[in-house]
């Protein structure tokens, strides 16, 4: 195993909820493939049972790109709390979203595949890029910027 592959890690569903406070029905990672240093990659499988498919078309079920950027910033989230001091009393809070694009439908059966990367740090906001493909396709990219708080009653 090389330095690098040693260096890069993956974690399942019971990790993933040890790091985000997020539950079901909106924890919208299903697992983080590599964390290396400034980048993670993870997935999201979108199924018909999710429950925005009820309204989001009747006939035509398309996944709304709000969540798609919200799985991009959880995804994000495991990448920036795998950073900070103390995680575990640290919550990530999305504060800014630019350059937010789609360019394809995401619908059930989907595989999603987060890239997301870490831009820089200012002033205590994380800023980050990131892209979701689906079978190689891009179908949405934006940049993200983000919080470190503690969490309430933490401090």
């Amino acid at each position: 195993m090389t330095e690098t592959e040693a260096k890069a890690r993956s974690m399942g569903i019971l990790q993933i909820l040890e790091t985000l406070p997020h539950r079901y029905p909106f924890l919208l990672v299903d697992r983080i493939l590599s964390l290396e240093g400034k980048r993670v990659v993870g997935i999201k499988n979108v199924t018909f049972n999710e429950e925005f498919f009820q309204g989001h078309f009747p006939g035509n079920p398309v996944m709304p790109g709000v969540l798609i950027l919200e799985a991009m910033a959880q995804v994000g989230g495991v990448l920036v709390l795998s950073d900070a001091p103390n995680p575990k009393d640290k919550l990530v809070y999305l504060v800014g979203i630019d350059k937010a694009r789609f360019r394809r439908p995401v619908v059930p059966g989907d595989q999603i595949v987060f890239s997301v990367e870490i831009l820089g740090y200012r002033h205590g906001i994380v800023r980050c890029r990131g892209d979701a493909k689906v079978d190689g396709q891009l179908c949405a990219e934006a940049e993200m910027m983000s919080k470190i708080l503690d969490k309430p009653g933490t401090r």
